[in-house]
């Protein structure tokens, strides 16, 4: 049997990998399950051995607590001042991450990993947490030793709070444990750990009987130690699956997907965090599904804003977050299951009871009913759910506001269904009439809203009664038949309401979505037609700012790397003085900065690198009105494609430029080496010429007779005027290419200018018969007439050089038909055009023949070329049937053209 090819793909992201895994520091993790049992002690004693064997060993930060043992270890190890903070009039220390990455120790220690910085002081942290510090001093290639207890990961929080009673608000995400390269269990029996306890080693004074009562209870320290050994023999089993296939016991296959179904309740991160404990003890995929309903859309914008933290802190854990909408969540999330092929789905336990849980199951009731390939897992709420932090409700309003003048359109839409019914009142029957009611009920729900069109289902049953049902103009009912009418014509006004209400929400989550991508189209094929990073750039500012309701900038890099404001005037919504050296983090380090994120969360705004670390094109910076556009991992990953497709277009426009700038230095050296080549063979001719007449003259000048003198004299004059004409047409062609030449014009007849260069070539084309042909009727023409002279005096010489003596040249013009252009004609009855397409005669350096013989480096059509275009004609060669050549070129005859 053939072997299996290795995908080359893998092959190069596992290089990449191993080279960033490379750059990367090592982060070792002294691990335990509660403070006490010896991890930093562990720690420092480590590092002393090391720094003995002569590895470079520095304390970043470690807090003694005031334990003498720790004490006594740190004498001796190198440590880093602690950073002082002044926070509401005191001075607190933190750890200084500048000055550590500024030393770059080889280890570096920094004691407590879930600590969070002290935000508020000056100056400002530039991570809440120290996890966060960590993570850069890893990317910056240092190597890092910490200590972290076992209830500050974040997936068992709510298991350590069931267990011990104590909610840990400290946490970090699970993946900085699992991303770890070493883990080192300290581990102590729960006696030993009360028995320091009283002894004074864990904690002093008072503080050691109160931690005694509150938690470190034996059966609590047993259950801490448990769940820390099962944790880190996870960890063991996840590196043992991560070994190549070759090294690997053969092992159950994985099919498992969790999906865990949440909503804006508290219990919504309860749920999360067990589901990231099945997943893992499943070691399956998990995604996070939040559906929004007609129901959940009519809640509070507070209450919406819940599920930010919520798919935050599930994007955090390493699970996939979604948003989805329908008019269920059991629907939507069993259809979305069976879509994922999910295994097991985790929701909240249902929580309605009695008539009202049969009048309208839960969520939960509704999956177990629908579940088909998939088990339904029921987590039962804590006594005390945590909280979810309401960092993203921080712009939100309260509740929503009633729009009142959608109530009095309700009222106006029953009246005018009312005036329509009298209409039809006296050739229709009742049961007609109500169906006018019914849809005014409908456009009411679709119009208004589920609170108005409940209103004009009221108000038009009232009205019915009232008006039209007998006895009119009287609420009294003389048929009990009509309460039955009056019941069922209620019931489905309600319903009709309650549905087209739905679907107009529906509708507008689904158009806004449907815009957003359309909106994301538009801004890439208008970026692709775009020239130009700048104006890329205020392309960009101005969909972003449409899509997600902000203001924008797209910052560019300096020729120092810098970044700077855009040298346009900016657009109405230009994010104004944004945060360069913000911005300029994000560029150096690749990730996302400011408002919502990990890094600088203080900032007015949030910064996107335009393309990866180290290979960055520019920092988007966003300024939204409501951060909730932003900050909902949905609006999040829309926003981050929308930087993934700008960072595309200008890195399509800079190596587009980087091309371009290549593509002229290699023209421009090869116009060079072309120019010394043509120039040095055409010079060395003449110059050896006046160089052998020159000596001849020195040497024997006495002995030679006068016209022998004059003849080298003349030819010394003759070769140096065709170096300076040669020189003359080089330094023309650069000129006229360059722009440097202004154009002097006026009105000129034809026949002055074709008189001025055929004087100018008297001598060369004496032995050529000239006639001319020009038509009476010939317009002046508006040139700059030195210029025309000059093309007219090339054609001639050109004549001149490649056309055997007594040839006839006919030279003839006619005003097109239009008049607006003069044609001016050359006919030679020479050798004719060499090989080729005749248009290339007049590219640079280009000559009719390949001898010697003739003088000059194939500038003259060049020139002739480049002066007739600027004028704004045309002039080409052909080939005449009877032989020879003919040359033609077109002039303005009309001002309007100049």
């Amino acid at each position: 049997m053939a072997e299996a090819r290795p995908d080359p793909d893998r092959l190069l992201e596992q290089i990449k990998e191993d080279e960033a895994r490379a750059r990367r520091g090592r982060l070792k993790i002294f691990f335990g399950a509660s403070a006490g049992v010896g991890k930093t002690y562990s720690m420092l004693e480590a590092a002393r051995g090391l720094q003995a064997a002569g590895t470079e060993v520095l304390v970043g930060y470690v807090e003694p607590h005031g334990r003498i043992e720790t004490e006594r270890l740190l004498e001796g190890l190198p440590r880093l001042p602690p950073l002082a903070v002044s926070y509401r009039g005191i001075v607190r220390y933190e750890f200084d991450l500048d000055a550590a990455l500024a030393r770059h120790p080889e280890i570096l220690l920094v004691d407590e990993l879930a600590h969070s910085n002290l935000t508020g002081g000056e100056p400002p942290p530039r991570h809440p947490k120290r996890w966060q510090d960590i993570e850069e001093l890893l990317a910056a290639g240092i190597s890092v030793w910490t200590t972290v207890n076992v209830q500050h990961l974040e997936s068992l929080n709510d298991l350590i709070f069931q267990t011990t009673g104590v909610r840990q608000r400290e946490t970090l995400p699970d993946h900085v444990f699992d991303e770890a390269d070493d883990i080192e269990l300290i581990d102590l029996p729960p006696d030993d750990l009360i028995a320091r306890l009283h002894a004074g080693k864990v904690y002093v004074g008072e503080q050691a009987g109160t931690a005694i009562e509150r938690f470190f209870r034996k059966q609590n320290l047993m259950a801490l130690r448990e769940i820390a050994l099962r944790r880190v023999a996870d960890r063991v089993e996840a590196a043992a699956r991560a070994l190549p296939a070759a090294e690997q016991m053969p092992v159950r296959i994985a099919g498992d997907r969790v999906l865990v179904a949440v909503g804006p309740d508290q219990q919504a991160a309860e749920l999360v965090r067990a589901g990231k404990r099945m997943a893992d003890a499943l070691d399956a995929e998990w995604t996070v599904v939040y559906v929004e309903t007609p129901a959940l859309l009519r809640l509070s914008e507070a209450a919406r804003n819940r599920r930010i933290d919520v798919l935050r802190l599930a994007e955090s854990l390493g699970g996939e977050s979604v948003t989805l909408d329908g008019p269920s969540a059991a629907a939507t999330i069993a259809e979305y299951a069976h879509v994922r092929h999910a295994t097991r789905v985790v929701v909240g336990a249902p929580k309605r009871r009695g008539l009202r849980s049969w009048l309208r199951p839960s969520t939960a009731t509704e999956l177990v009913r629908r579940a088909r390939g998939f088990d339904v897992v029921l987590i039962a709420a804590g006594d005390h759910p945590a909280p979810v932090p309401a960092s993203a409700a921080a712009g939100a309003t309260g509740e929503p506001t009633i729009r009142w003048d959608r109530y009095g359109w309700a009222a106006l839409i029953s009246a005018l269904c009312t005036l329509l019914a009298f209409a039809m009142y006296r050739r229709f029957e009742l049961s007609n009439l109500v169906m006018i009611y019914l849809l005014g009920v409908t456009v009411a729900g679709l119009r208004l809203g589920r609170g108005p069109s409940a209103l004009t289902a009221v108000l038009n049953v009232a009205a019915f009664d009232f008006f039209f049902v007998p006895p009119r103009y009287s609420f009294a009912v003389s048929d009990v038949q009509y309460l039955v009418t009056f019941g069922t014509m209620v019931t489905i006004a309600l319903v009709i309401a309650n549905l087209t209400a739905s679907v107009r929400q529906q509708t507008r989550v689904a158009g806004a979505r449907e815009r957003r991508t359309a909106l994301l189209y538009a801004m890439s094929r208008e970026l692709a037609a775009t020239r130009g990073i700048d104006n890329m750039a205020r392309v960009a500012v101005r969909h972003v700012a449409e899509v997600f309701d902000c203001r924008a900038v797209v910052l560019l890099p300096a020729a120092d790397g810098k970044l700077r404001y855009p040298s346009e005037p900016p657009l109405d919504s230009s994010f104004r003085r944004a945060d360069l050296a913000v911005a300029q983090w994000v560029a150096d380090h690749g990730r996302p900065a400011g408002l919502g994120t990990d890094t600088l969360p203080a900032a007015r705004g949030q910064y996107l690198a335009l393309g990866e670390e180290g290979r960055t094109v520019g920092v988007l910076g966003v300024l939204p009105s409501n951060a909730r556009r932003v900050l909902l991992p949905e609006q999040s990953h829309l926003l981050s494609t929308f930087a993934g497709q700008i960072a595309l277009a200008l890195e399509r426009a800079r190596l587009a430029e980087v091309a371009e700038a290549s593509s002229l230095a290699a023209e421009r050296e090869t116009l060079r080496n072309t120019l010394l080549a043509s120039i040095s063979h055409d010079l060395r001719t003449p110059l050896a010429v006046m160089a052998a007449a020159g000596s001849t003259l020195a040497q024997h000048g006495e002995r030679l007779d006068e016209a022998t003198r004059v003849a080298l004299a003349r030819s010394v004059e003759t070769k140096a005027r065709e170096m300076s004409d040669l020189v003359s047409n080089v330094l023309d062609l650069v000129r006229l290419e360059s722009g440097q030449v202004a154009l002097r014009r006026d009105w000129q007849t034809l026949d002055d200018l074709i008189g001025s260069a055929l004087a100018a070539c008297t001598e060369r084309l004496a032995a050529h018969r000239i006639e001319l042909q020009l038509s009476p009727d010939l317009p002046p023409v508006w040139v700059d007439a030195t210029l025309i002279v000059q093309v007219l005096t090339n054609l001639f010489d050109n004549i001149a050089k490649y056309t055997p003596p007594g040839t006839r040249v006919l030279v003839s013009a006619a005003a097109e038909p239009d008049r607006n252009f003069v044609r001016v004609t050359l006919d030679d009855e020479g050798p004719g055009l060499p090989p080729g397409d005749p248009a290339r005669l007049f590219d640079k350096f280009q000559r009719g023949s390949d001898e010697g013989a003739v003088v000059g480096v194939g500038l003259g059509l060049a020139i002739c070329q480049a002066i007739v275009r600027a004028h704004g004609g045309e002039i080409e060669a052909h080939r005449l049937d009877a032989g020879g050549a003919r040359f033609t070129f077109t002039l303005p005859a009309v001002e309007a053209t100049a």
